[in-house]
Protein backbone atom coordinates (compact mmCIF):
# COMPACT_ATOMS: atom_id res chain seq x y z
CA UNK A 1 0.00 0.00 0.00
CA UNK A 2 1.45 3.64 -0.85
CA UNK A 3 0.24 6.20 0.80
CA UNK A 4 -0.49 10.02 -0.41
CA UNK A 5 2.20 12.27 -0.53
CA UNK A 6 1.50 14.07 3.18
CA UNK A 7 -1.15 12.12 4.14
CA UNK A 8 -1.06 9.13 6.02
CA UNK A 9 -3.97 6.81 6.24
CA UNK A 10 -5.53 5.59 9.12
CA UNK A 11 -3.71 2.23 10.03
CA UNK A 12 -0.49 4.37 9.39
CA UNK A 13 -1.33 6.95 12.10
CA UNK A 14 -2.10 3.99 14.84
CA UNK A 15 1.35 3.11 13.80
CA UNK A 16 0.78 -0.44 12.27
CA UNK A 17 3.77 -0.16 9.82
CA UNK A 18 6.39 1.89 10.81
CA UNK A 19 8.59 0.41 13.81
CA UNK A 20 10.08 2.56 16.65
CA UNK A 21 13.60 1.52 15.74
CA UNK A 22 14.39 2.86 11.80
CA UNK A 23 17.30 3.04 10.20
CA UNK A 24 18.21 7.14 9.25
CA UNK A 25 20.42 8.31 5.80
CA UNK A 26 20.93 12.13 5.72
CA UNK A 27 23.02 13.23 2.38
CA UNK A 28 23.79 16.76 2.35
CA UNK A 29 25.37 18.98 -0.62
CA UNK A 30 25.79 22.32 -0.57
CA UNK A 31 27.52 23.80 -4.03
CA UNK A 32 28.73 27.67 -4.63
CA UNK A 33 27.40 30.08 -7.61
CA UNK A 34 30.68 29.10 -8.78
CA UNK A 35 31.05 25.26 -9.21
CA UNK A 36 34.58 23.68 -8.03
CA UNK A 37 34.68 20.20 -7.79
CA UNK A 38 36.33 19.31 -4.57
CA UNK A 39 33.59 21.19 -2.57
CA UNK A 40 30.76 20.15 -4.16
CA UNK A 41 30.93 16.30 -2.75
CA UNK A 42 27.70 15.30 -0.53
CA UNK A 43 27.85 14.18 3.06
CA UNK A 44 25.84 11.19 4.11
CA UNK A 45 25.07 9.96 7.87
CA UNK A 46 23.71 6.80 8.26
CA UNK A 47 22.39 6.05 12.19
CA UNK A 48 20.01 4.27 14.11
CA UNK A 49 17.47 6.41 15.44
CA UNK A 50 13.86 6.40 17.12
CA UNK A 51 10.67 7.31 15.39
CA UNK A 52 7.04 8.09 16.36
CA UNK A 53 3.82 9.57 14.76
CA UNK A 54 2.27 12.02 17.40
CA UNK A 55 -0.64 14.24 16.05
CA UNK A 56 -0.05 12.96 12.20
CA UNK A 57 3.15 14.55 12.30
CA UNK A 58 6.57 12.17 11.98
CA UNK A 59 9.38 12.32 14.40
CA UNK A 60 12.99 11.42 14.34
CA UNK A 61 15.32 11.15 17.22
CA UNK A 62 18.82 10.76 16.87
CA UNK A 63 22.90 11.70 18.65
CA UNK A 64 25.25 12.97 16.35
CA UNK A 65 28.86 12.06 16.88
CA UNK A 66 31.08 15.29 16.25
CA UNK A 67 34.46 14.24 15.21
CA UNK A 68 37.48 15.77 17.35
CA UNK A 69 35.24 17.04 20.00
CA UNK A 70 33.64 15.19 23.91
CA UNK A 71 29.82 15.16 23.77
CA UNK A 72 26.97 14.75 20.83
CA UNK A 73 24.66 16.84 19.30
CA UNK A 74 20.44 15.68 20.11
CA UNK A 75 18.39 16.07 16.48
CA UNK A 76 15.14 16.15 16.40
CA UNK A 77 13.43 15.90 13.05
CA UNK A 78 9.62 16.85 13.04
CA UNK A 79 8.17 16.18 9.46
CA UNK A 80 4.63 17.69 9.30
CA UNK A 81 2.87 17.05 6.11
CA UNK A 82 4.55 18.33 2.34
CA UNK A 83 5.36 21.91 3.38
CA UNK A 84 7.26 21.81 6.65
CA UNK A 85 10.51 20.01 8.06
CA UNK A 86 12.03 21.31 11.84
CA UNK A 87 15.21 20.35 12.17
CA UNK A 88 16.37 20.70 16.48
CA UNK A 89 19.59 20.52 17.65
CA UNK A 90 20.71 20.43 21.53
CA UNK A 91 23.95 19.69 23.13
CA UNK A 92 27.22 20.88 21.34
CA UNK A 93 25.47 22.71 19.07
CA UNK A 94 21.82 24.17 19.74
CA UNK A 95 19.46 25.70 17.04
CA UNK A 96 15.90 24.84 15.59
CA UNK A 97 15.93 25.34 11.63
CA UNK A 98 13.08 25.73 10.01
CA UNK A 99 12.21 24.85 6.11
CA UNK A 100 9.06 25.74 5.05
CA UNK A 101 8.37 25.98 0.85
CA UNK A 102 8.55 29.23 -0.44
CA UNK A 103 9.77 31.19 2.93
CA UNK A 104 12.42 32.90 4.31
CA UNK A 105 13.56 31.39 8.26
CA UNK A 106 16.05 33.01 10.63
CA UNK A 107 17.46 31.25 13.30
CA UNK A 108 20.54 31.50 15.56
CA UNK A 109 23.08 28.56 15.52
CA UNK A 110 24.71 27.93 18.70
CA UNK A 111 28.61 26.01 18.10
CA UNK A 112 31.37 25.93 20.09
CA UNK A 113 33.38 28.78 18.61
CA UNK A 114 30.07 30.65 18.51
CA UNK A 115 26.98 32.02 17.43
CA UNK A 116 25.91 32.48 13.94
CA UNK A 117 22.73 34.10 12.73
CA UNK A 118 21.35 31.60 9.30
CA UNK A 119 18.92 32.28 6.97
CA UNK A 120 17.07 29.09 5.28
CA UNK A 121 14.78 30.23 1.94
CA UNK A 122 13.14 26.82 0.75
CA UNK A 123 12.54 26.80 -2.88
CA UNK A 124 11.55 23.12 -2.65
CA UNK A 125 10.28 20.07 -0.70
CA UNK A 126 8.74 16.66 -1.02
CA UNK A 127 8.21 14.30 1.25
CA UNK A 128 6.55 10.89 0.37
CA UNK A 129 5.53 8.60 2.61
CA UNK A 130 4.97 4.79 2.03
CA UNK A 131 4.48 2.07 4.98
CA UNK A 132 7.72 1.26 5.85
CA UNK A 133 9.70 4.52 4.66
CA UNK A 134 9.65 8.24 4.50
CA UNK A 135 11.63 9.79 2.12
CA UNK A 136 12.40 13.93 2.62
CA UNK A 137 13.99 15.95 -0.19
CA UNK A 138 14.58 19.70 0.65
CA UNK A 139 16.17 22.32 -2.02
CA UNK A 140 17.31 25.57 0.20
CA UNK A 141 19.45 28.83 -0.34
CA UNK A 142 21.78 29.04 2.92
CA UNK A 143 22.70 32.65 4.44
CA UNK A 144 25.17 33.22 7.18
CA UNK A 145 25.12 36.71 8.85
CA UNK A 146 22.70 37.82 6.00
CA UNK A 147 25.26 36.44 3.33
CA UNK A 148 24.59 34.34 0.60
CA UNK A 149 26.76 31.30 1.52
CA UNK A 150 25.58 28.36 -0.89
CA UNK A 151 22.74 26.63 -2.73
CA UNK A 152 21.71 23.44 -0.83
CA UNK A 153 20.09 20.20 -0.74
CA UNK A 154 19.07 17.83 2.04
CA UNK A 155 17.97 14.35 1.06
CA UNK A 156 16.46 11.99 3.94
CA UNK A 157 15.25 8.21 3.96
CA UNK A 158 13.70 7.15 7.00
CA UNK A 159 13.41 3.01 6.73
CA UNK A 160 11.94 0.90 8.90
CA UNK A 161 13.77 -2.31 10.64
CA UNK A 162 13.38 -4.98 9.29
CA UNK A 163 10.99 -7.37 11.72
CA UNK A 164 12.34 -9.90 14.22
Amino acid sequence: MILRRGLPCKDFIKGDYMTKEVLLTISGLHYDSVPDEDENEPIEVITPATYYLKNGKHYVIYDEMVEGMPGTIQNKIRIAGNNLLEIKKSGLANTKMIFERDKINMTQYETPYGELLIGIFTKNMQVDVTERNIDVRVNYELDINSEKVANCDIKMNIRANAPG
